[in-house]
């Protein structure tokens, strides 16, 4: 391969954004391809939270125990869109595959090295992105139940659960009794974890990222990518408006899109759009002092941000680009309200997680187009593991080792 001096990154969210400053910093002529819609992906509504503790593989036979306790007509946060069934069933029958013993113990060894010090890569980002020091803090979270016995199954499950670096402890009587006033009744049960984090708005960590990068003379284009094409050692990035930008290498990280980008090329990308929904309001009840809050038993996350609080739910999965469904911000209204925690006039969101079949991300080099690179399919885990993709995604640019883990989540393992 000839030396590369010119890339261009597919996707401006925050996966794609971490990757363009690093390759920028490291000396190379970047260019930032993205469609200029913010709020389009999971990097704009998602619940902000560096999800240390989630090396447990969602694939997995408990999951599948209780998928349909959790659907949506049951009152659950669980959805599969009939109309998109084309989409999700081939998916979901690898999603039975990865959900074998043997592939599970794989999936959760490749999330403890995936998840070994987010935050510290984190911390190595913002320092290079001369970014406040307030973007992303080392906060921890908590998770409360509203009964005694949901609390004692909750903890029974995490006590058994893999949380990697992070750790937890049960809450005290007073920590429980914090939640008095913001909500209508004190939660039954609660565990507080440390090693965990949380940003100040997610879009603002994309933004300040953002620009760094152009501050060090990085590019931005504002176009849809229709198709890439290795050419002689170069690949040719053809956009919807008829424009081509020809560069040395390409970084495919369009997040639930990057499958279409990936198909002519010859690669099955069992990828689907997991939709989250979130509402956001600046006229709240949600007091400083209380960290980001899952309430476990009605799968609902409540985190405070710069610009007000914000509530998140649901997986949905189906066409990434389908309308969004206003029954699903109406249960998220419903549970605030039985919560006792007052929300005016939100900001209403919906967007998808690019998730694959393993829910293990998809980070390396297309070994028959060594041209174009590739990272996308975060799932949960995109503001998480934006840091630590793109020290990988470097690492792999100026051709320096990495480490033997890596080799799991090459694209090519699903053909």
């Amino acid at each position: 391969m000839t030396p590369a001096r010119t890339w261009a990154v597919i996707g401006g969210g925050v996966v794609g954004t971490a990757i363009a400053l690093r390759l920028q910093s490291a000396g190379f002529d970047v260019t930032l391809v993205d469609r200029g819609d913010p709020r389009r992906g999971a990097s704009f509504g998602n619940i902000g939270h560096i999800a240390a503790e989630q090396c447990e593989p969602m694939p997995s036979p408990a999951m599948l125990r209780g998928a349909f306790a959790r659907l949506f007509a049951l009152g659950g946060p669980l959805d599969f869109r009939v109309r998109d069934v084309g989409l999700w069933a081939p998916w979901a029958a690898r999603f039975l595959a990865a959900s074998r013993p043997t592939a599970v113990a794989h999936g959760a060894a490749t999330l403890a090295s995936l998840l070994a010090e987010p935050l510290e890569a984190w911390s190595r980002l913002t320092t290079l992105a001369e970014a406040p020091p307030d973007l992303v803090r080392p906060t921890g979270h908590a998770v409360v139940w509203s009964t005694p016995e949901a609390a004692r199954r909750g903890q029974k499950a995490w006590r058994g659960a893999r949380t990697g670096t992070a750790t937890f402890r049960p809450m005290e009587t007073d920590e429980l009794g914090a939640y008095l006033g913001p909500l209508s009744q004190r939660p039954a049960g609660g565990l507080v974890f440390t090693g965990t984090g949380q940003v100040s708005e997610p879009d603002r960590v994309r933004v300040a990222l953002l620009d760094a990068f152009k501050h060090r003379g990085g590019q931005g284009l504002d176009a849809e990518v229709s198709v890439v094409r290795p050419r002689d050692g170069a690949v040719e990035v053809a956009m919807a408006d008829g424009a081509v930008l020809v560069v040395d290498r390409v970084v495919v990280a369009a997040g639930a899109w990057s499958g279409r980008l990936m198909t002519p090329l010859g690669i099955r990308t069992p990828i689907i759009g997991e939709r989250g929904y979130s509402l956001q309001s600046t006229g709240h009840t949600w007091p400083d002092h209380l960290p980001l809050t899952v309430f476990e038993d009605r799968a609902l996350v409540v985190a405070r941000f710069t610009g007000g609080l914000r509530a998140a739910s649901h997986v949905e999965f189906g066409d990434p680009s389908a309308p969004p469904d206003p029954r699903k911000w109406r249960q998220i209204e419903a549970h605030l309200r039985d919560l006792g925690i007052a929300f005016s006039q939100p900001d209403r969101w919906c967007g998808p997680r690019p998730t694959l079949a393993d829910y293990l991300p998809a980070i390396g080099r297309l070994q028959a187009h060594p041209s174009i690179l590739y990272a996308f399919g975060h799932q949960h885990l995109g503001l998480t593991l934006a840091a630590t993709t793109a020290e990988l995604m470097e690492a792999l640019a100026l051709e320096q080792p990495t480490p033997d883990w890596l080799r799991a989540l090459r694209i090519e393992r699903f053909s």
